[in-house]
């Protein structure tokens, strides 16, 4: 315990703002070790294997240990006012510009990260958990209980790199998620800090001012007012929110009367004003994204083919099923929309998934039959029609030049 103690103790002592730093270049040494911990493997190296798991678990476990200081580190930055203005303008580019190189760091490694745990885990997983209980030198451990401790130390070395799951982000998404985060915190803190200076007002002035009023308060009553005004905690505050056009209602008007006021969500469940915050995280669902295009894909597919049989089948003598009622709803959209109103009597079109729909003027009513039931239209014929590919049209130099080759 006195170790332990004496240990926390220097650890306390020693910690400088040079220890809360992002390490990019260990990515690098991750990659090596992966690469050499499957060929250890693969090799049945069973001391290697143990050599190279407990060096990646060191590394990602310091590699973790650093970025929860350095994110804390920031947000204590942004949220107090202890820094001088001076010491983060002085800073500023140095730290923007390490985030900005992890971020890169991170992005481009984070693939061939994968494909390197890929690639362990094809030499065998049980194989490798196996071989590293075996060269682990803990006696106080039964064997199974080392296999197992090895397995989740992998498991969690895995999902650094991997996603647990499809709805789940991998450790490295999430510190990827949070570098953007840190990186919208600088600037909104620059931003702040620019603005105080050039105004000349910042939270610092702003305090001193308050408390000059409160020092020179003539009464207990008048202290108890400007507190009152100022922090608003005598009273509901979304009860004071006045509308948003205050002019247009008359004062005469009594609260059922009058129409309702708009009120914040944080307001009202914090108590606190709503602030513009930092920007949200952007979401990259890609495989939402890949099933989504897939799904659009083929249902355009689906559509083309449907196109495709109505304009070889027609309407008159034949039942069309869903996929072909789509396509002619979406013709007679399309003609509907390019109908003239000045040209009645006169035929029109419209054109889709490559067939043409025209509509001519005609006595009675045409009745084509669905799936689904009866499609009735009044005074008009149908006629349905592939439509012909547009050849583009060649200039005769170049018709001369094919005709001479």
């Amino acid at each position: 315990m006195g170790y332990r103690a004496h240990q926390a103790v220097e650890s306390v002592l020693h910690a400088t703002l040079s220890d809360t730093n992002l390490s990019r270049l260990v990515f690098s040494d991750i990659l090596e070790d992966l690469r050499a911990l499957a060929d250890a493997n693969e090799q049945g190296d069973a001391e290697e294997v143990y050599r190279k798991l407990n060096r990646l678990d060191s590394v990602l476990k310091d590699m973790a240990e650093r970025a929860a200081r350095f994110y804390l580190m920031l947000g204590d930055l942004s949220r107090s006012s202890e820094t001088s203005a001076e010491v983060f303008l002085a800073h500023k580019d140095a730290l923007l510009a390490h985030l900005r190189d992890f971020h890169l760091e991170l992005q481009r490694y984070t693939p061939l990260l994968r494909q390197a745990i890929d690639a362990v885990e094809t030499t065998g997983t049980d194989r490798m958990i196996d071989a590293a209980a075996e060269a682990d030198e803990r006696v106080f451990r039964s064997p199974a209980e080392r296999c197992e401790d090895w397995r989740l130390r992998w498991q969690g070395m895995r999902s650094w790199f991997k996603p647990p799951g499809h709805d789940r982000l991998c450790e490295a998404d999430r510190l990827g998620d949070a570098t953007v985060g840190a990186i919208s915190d600088v600037l909104a803190l620059l931003r702040r800090v620019t603005e105080s200076r050039r105004g000349g007002v910042s939270r610092e002035s702003q305090l001193r001012h308050l408390a000059a009023w409160f020092a020179a308060a003539p009464t207990e009553q008048a202290a108890h007012a400007l507190f009152d005004v100022v922090f608003q905690f005598g009273s509901p505050r979304h009860v004071g929110v006045a509308h948003a056009a205050a002019d247009t209602i008359a004062s005469r008007s009594s609260w059922w009367e009058a129409s309702a006021v708009e009120l914040s969500r944080t307001l009202v469940e914090t108590g606190r004003p709503p602030g513009p915050g930092r920007p949200a995280p952007i979401v990259r669902e890609e495989a939402g994204r890949a099933r989504l295009r897939a799904q659009q894909l083929a249902e355009q597919r689906q559509l083309g083919e449907a196109a495709q049989r109505l304009a070889a089948e027609g309407i008159e003598d034949s039942i069309l099923d869903e996929a072909q009622t789509a396509v002619l709803l979406r013709l007679l959209d399309a003609a509907l929309a390019a109908r003239s109103a000045t040209g009645r009597g006169v035929p029109f079109s419209g054109v889709t998934l490559g067939v043409r729909l025209t509509l001519r003027p005609a006595a009675g009513v045409t009745t084509v039959r669905t799936a689904s039931g009866l499609l009735h239209i009044d005074g008009f014929a149908f006629q349905v029609a592939a439509v012909r590919p547009v050849r583009p049209r060649v200039e005769p130099a170049i018709e001369l030049a094919e005709a001479k080759r």
